[in-house]
């Protein structure tokens, strides 16, 4: 059973000012695209950027947080993730529209919430 509630003590173990948070990768997209999530950390507060082989603006909801996301949170900011059409590259639009595959060593059961739903989508 996945436990929605569930949130890491802390994105960090002390290696570096910043750590990967999720690894989405899209393999219906013409060219199988990849979006990694990160987490920063500056006064306290958490900040999170989504990186694309492109460098595409994406927008996180939430952009920043005081503490680790629940799993139920990061599941949101993965599914509402969006960008500006007007500066948008690589059919980022499209690919952001299909359902990832997820990898975290953070959140155990992320990969197994996406692969559920791919699965119900007929995806898998």
């Amino acid at each position: 059973m996945i436990n929605f509630n569930y949130r890491p003590e802390s994105y960090f173990n002390g290696t570096g000012p910043n750590t990967l948070v999720c690894k989405l990768s899209y393999p219906e997209s013409q060219w199988g695209e990849e979006i990694s999530i990160y987490a920063n950390v500056l006064d306290s507060e958490y900040y999170y950027e989504a990186v694309d082989f492109y460098g595409n603006e994406i927008k996180l909801n939430p952009e920043k947080s005081k503490q680790p996301l629940t799993l139920q949170e990061l599941i949101f900011m993965v599914e509402t993730m969006d960008v500006d059409p007007k500066t948008a590259q690589g059919n980022i639009e499209l690919t952001l529209s299909g359902i990832p595959m997820a990898e975290s060593l953070l959140y155990n059961h992320l990969e197994a919430y996406f692969a559920e739903k791919r699965k119900n989508f007929g995806m898998i």
